[in-house]
């Protein structure tokens, strides 16, 4: 009897062993990267909203008038990063309607004049610097804009002028990733369009100069330029 029951004790334990080492039916763990580091460099879309205000002076042979335009400015922007360490070069567009104007009066003629600036927009070259999340940069480059001069003479008539300028732009501001993609800015620019010369039909020639502020926050989207690592399976 004993002889039986101690057969059957190593039969159990010939058979756990052999079980043992028997491959495992359970599907190995995958390896799962960790996130990627975060960093500026990418192409980014966004939009942008603020406030306007500028000053519009205009000049003719018989005085003159000015005016101070304000308005709300809003938009999109498109754009490209590059970080180098802690330092971040980019290239970025925007294009804005808005519904800045303002009017002044000649008192000389009696003439009222009326500028509107409803499209305008940049290319401008970035220039920051990273403390991480958060990016100090400057910003300068190219504007244009379809600026609408309405002159009004009373009781002769009014005659309205739409002519597109070239000028530059400059400022700055601070952004700051929420995540890896998603980040928000605040910005500060300054933009003088130049002179700009008029022919009204009721008045004499007119010479506009006409330079505009403005502040605005905004928001990016910023798309991914790595590629994930294929998952690891771990090997028993």
């Amino acid at each position: 009897m004993k002889q039986i029951f101690l057969a059957a004790i190593l039969g159990g334990l010939s058979t756990a062993a052999f079980a043992a080492d028997l491959p495992s039916r359970h599907a190995p763990p995958a390896f799962v990267p960790p996130p990627p580091i975060f960093t500026w460099t990418g192409v980014y879309v966004g939009g942008q909203i603020g406030y306007e205000f500028g000053r519009d002076n205009a000049f003719s042979g018989f005085g003159g008038s000015t005016s101070s335009p304000t308005g709300v400015v809003g938009g999109a922007h498109i754009g490209y990063n590059y970080q180098i360490q802690q330092f971040v070069v980019g290239l970025e567009g925007d294009v804005n309607g808005s519904s800045y104007r303002g009017s002044g009066i000649n008192p000389l003629l009696g003439t009222t004049v009326t500028t509107k600036t409803p499209i305008d927009g940049s290319v401008r070259g970035r220039v920051g610097v990273a403390f991480d999340r958060a990016l100090f940069y400057a910003t300068g480059g190219v504007s244009f804009a379809s600026i609408q001069n309405n002159y009004v003479t009373f009781p002769f008539g009014s005659s309205q002028i739409t002519s597109g300028r070239v000028g530059w732009t400059v400022g700055g501001g601070v952004e700051y990733a929420v995540t890896n993609n998603w980040s928000v800015r605040a910005e500060y620019r300054y933009t003088d369009y130049g002179h700009l010369t008029d022919s009204p039909v009721f008045g004499p020639i007119t010479t506009h100069h006409q330079t505009d502020n403005r502040v605005q926050v905004g928001f990016s989207y910023k798309f991914d330029t790595y590629a994930p690592p294929a998952p690891v399976l771990a090997k028993y």
